[in-house]
């Protein structure tokens, strides 16, 4: 069984790690709390490099590329598959750092 998570941060927020943070904990307590859960998926429009790097800092990993998958403003664009497994090597920290502002 999988789920996907998604996620949005205000501009004036970026650059603090709170993303980085909340995806971890997110993720860290679907994983404790349902046991059947075998994977969690995000897809990030392809031209975010920051919410990839976010992704990727939560110990996510990039799946592939998914071609003309969404309409973002009136145009079709790509987005990126990542995800996490339970079964992954790393196991998510419990604790977070986070900058403040």
């Amino acid at each position: 069984m999988g789920a996907e998570i998604g996620y949005w941060l205000g501009v004036p927020f970026w650059g603090r790690g709170i993303m980085t943070a909340a995806l971890q904990a997110v993720t860290a307590h679907a994983f404790r709390e349902h046991p059947e859960l075998r994977r969690i998926w995000a897809v990030p429009f392809a031209w975010n490099p920051a919410s990839m790097r976010v992704l990727e800092k939560a110990g996510y990993r990039a799946e592939g590329r998914m071609r003309e998958s969404a309409v973002k403003d009136g145009k079709i664009v790509d987005q990126m598959l990542y995800a996490i497994l339970r079964s992954d090597p790393s196991p998510l920290p419990d604790t977070h750092t986070v900058t403040p502002a």
